[in-house]
């Protein structure tokens, strides 16, 4: 990572940290098993996207870090319940106990509910506080809701369940993943426009963050396969271990590979409708060659 993008990253961090510093007595358990996940580590690329993504639309994203870090808490969510035992039942995510194996799997899944509510409260704070106007405010909660629901990360959750035991065809495969790992993606950078005021954009950061997102389930499905639980903080051969179609399987480790690079390359091209796209280009690029 450069030094921006590190940078945004402490930023973030600080935030992430900062949101659930309170422990009020008799809810402490639920709000540290919140702080335990979210500050467990992570790329954050979502809202390192989205701080990104507005700066490419020319406006500076220096005071909307804590509205950024809402699309963090969201993905901590889904991290924490897919993690469970009822779904994808794995005992470490980036190299620790998983939030049910820490708290139990009551704390981890009020947890995970609970950081729903505090990504929309977040976005709802930085509108009383005026950072942002209310109808920013409201476009970026119905963004959010959209990306994070049926119609998107839970919908391709439901997909991936129900394809368990089942050999897909390429284009579920691909609608799952578009759902599951690309919505929230999509999302971020689409937040980054609307924080701008650049909704003539948004159309082209959809382009890129749909490329982006399907090289990026490739890269998971081929660490999954490659990696170690050194580099992932996780077990390896999940996808084997529970018959999950995976681009992996469908088109082996070499085609994977081809594809993940095709579809990085689009992504990049994409951002030619965009302003100081850097930062967003070498991300892009080493997304593709990353370990974890």
């Amino acid at each position: 990572m450069n030094d921006k993008i590190n940078c945004l990253i402490d930023r973030i961090n600080r935030s992430l940290s900062d949101s659930v510093k309170e422990k009020p007595g008799l809810i402490d358990t639920v709000i540290k098993a919140e702080e335990y996940s979210l500050t467990a580590g992570g790329k954050r690329i979502r809202p390192v996207l989205a701080l990104l993504f507005c700066e490419a639309c020319g406006k500076k994203s220096d005071d909307y870090v804590n509205v950024a870090a809402s699309v963090e808490m969201i993905h901590t969510f889904s991290l924490i319940h897919d993690d469970l035992p009822c779904m994808d039942n794995d005992d470490f995510r980036r190299g620790k106990p998983s939030c049910h194996k820490k708290f139990g799997e009551a704390q981890a899944l009020l947890a995970g509910d609970s950081l729903v509510f505090l990504a929309f409260e977040t976005v709802c704070r930085e509108a009383e506080k005026k950072v942002i106007d209310a109808n920013t405010c409201t476009d970026i909660i119905s963004l959010l809701s959209t990306a994070s629901g049926a119609y998107g990360m839970i919908g391709g959750q439901v997909i991936d369940i129900e394809s368990e035991n089942t050999k897909i065809p390429v284009g579920v495969l691909k609608e799952l993943q578009r759902k599951k790992t690309g919505a929230l993606i999509s999302a971020a950078c689409e937040m980054g426009c609307i924080l701008a005021g650049a909704y003539d954009k948004l159309e082209y950061a959809r382009k890129f963050a749909d490329n982006l997102g399907l090289a990026f389930q490739i890269t998971d499905d081929i660490l999954d396969v490659e990696g170690s639980f050194e580099s992932l903080g996780k077990p390896i051969g999940s996808d084997q271990k529970n018959q999950k179609t995976t681009f992996v399987s469908v088109y082996g480790i070499d085609k994977a590979k081809a594809l993940a690079k095709d579809l990085t390359e689009m992504a990049v091209k994409c951002l030619e409708a965009f302003e100081d796209t850097d930062c967003l280009k070498a991300l892009t690029n080493e997304l593709l060659t990353r370990k974890k």
